[in-house]
């Protein structure tokens, strides 16, 4: 897929307030640890998360949101009465309906003609809601669109504590338990627009996908459990990356030596080091932010672009490449000339 009209102007986001360790969150299974033989340390050992953020208890996802929307229409010198649409792309929802994007749009203000609804695809809902908005602009359905996620971990975590607690022997609910400890929380909202307005600066060249929904089973969220096999994920989602990844360098005639910079979504430090070996990408042109934020789903990515921003990592110019491999399995890649 190729885009000829479509920009990113900007990307806002929030961060969680309450940081967490991942040595207070073994020390709160520590008895499950104990139990199975295993020594503490093994969750930053395994997927080099130091810490995470998440919300104080009873956050509303929508305020998350909203927050991030305000700070992108900030810095895209833009208000909510430009927007022609809201999609709502996390995998945390506030109820079955209505839409999430209802309350993130109601408290940002926008118009009775911009499209609001929700849509999800795992950690791909942000990418996925880039590529939706960008469509639309493309066929000139819209000139603005916001795509915006809050995820919210602390509740899934204080469920599979409790639930590992209950059950202190069973090393194989722990293994498929460990990658929910991961969790971070945040929100982001990315602004697509046509090049002809705002302060349309990042341009998006195109993007590939490609699915395996023969593995769809392997990574699992339930209302108050998770299940994830972590190594089957980490195996099958690379190669699928990979082939992904060499459609993409075909569609926009691309190799990894002229590509300038990456951000893939943000999982640990084996993912990372397995998907940048598997495109023959050398980790410094990549940007990471698991180490402190944790996978924070479909907030990840957007948010790791941002920091890069603003750390002066992703400069005026480059090429980058947004890289998103979701549980499904899907993956998703786009193009963007920053």
């Amino acid at each position: 897929m190729r885009f000829q009209k479509a920009c990113i102007s900007s990307i806002g986001y929030e961060l969680g307030p309450v940081v967490v360790t991942s040595d207070a969150l073994e020390a709160r299974i520590a008895p499950v640890y104990k139990s199975l033989g295993l020594p503490l340390g093994q969750l930053q050992g395994l997927t080099g998360i130091r810490e995470r953020r998440w919300w104080d208890p009873g956050f509303e996802l929508s305020e998350g949101a909203a927050r991030a929307g305000r700070d992108a229409l900030s810095k895209a010198g833009m208000t909510s009465a430009d927007l022609d649409a809201v999609v709502y792309a996390s995998v945390c929802r506030e109820h079955s309906e209505p839409a999430t994007a209802c309350a993130v749009a109601d408290k940002l203000g926008v118009g009775p003609k911009t499209l609001v609804y929700d849509i999800g695809n795992a950690c791909l809902g942000v990418i996925n809601g880039i590529l939706d908005l960008a469509n639309r602009i493309e066929l000139g359905q819209i000139r603005a669109g916001m795509v915006v996620a809050c995820e919210s971990a602390r509740e899934i975590n204080d469920s599979m504590a409790a639930a590992l607690l209950a059950r202190p022997k069973d090393f194989e609910y722990f293994r498929l338990s460990v990658a929910t400890f991961t969790g971070g929380s945040g929100a982001a909202a990315v602004i697509v627009t046509d090049a002809s307005i705002g302060r349309a600066s990042h341009r998006l060249l195109g993007g590939t996908a490609r699915s395996e929904s023969k593995h769809h089973k392997l990574c699992i969220w339930h209302r108050d459990h998770m299940s994830t096999d972590a190594s089957a994920v980490m195996k099958h989602g690379v190669a699928l990356g990979a082939q992904t990844w060499a459609d993409l360098m075909s569609e926009l005639n691309w190799t990894p030596q002229t590509l300038d910079k990456t951000v893939c979504h943000q999982v640990g430090a084996p993912h990372r080091a397995a998907v940048l070996k598997a495109i023959g990408v050398s980790p410094e042109k990549d940007f990471s932010c698991f180490e402190f934020l944790g996978n924070m789903g479909t907030v990840a990515l957007p948010v790791a672009a941002a920091l890069a921003e603003e750390r002066e990592f992703l400069l005026p110019g480059d090429k980058a490449a947004f890289l998103g491999i979701g549980s499904g399995l899907n993956c998703l890649m786009l193009g963007v000339q920053w």
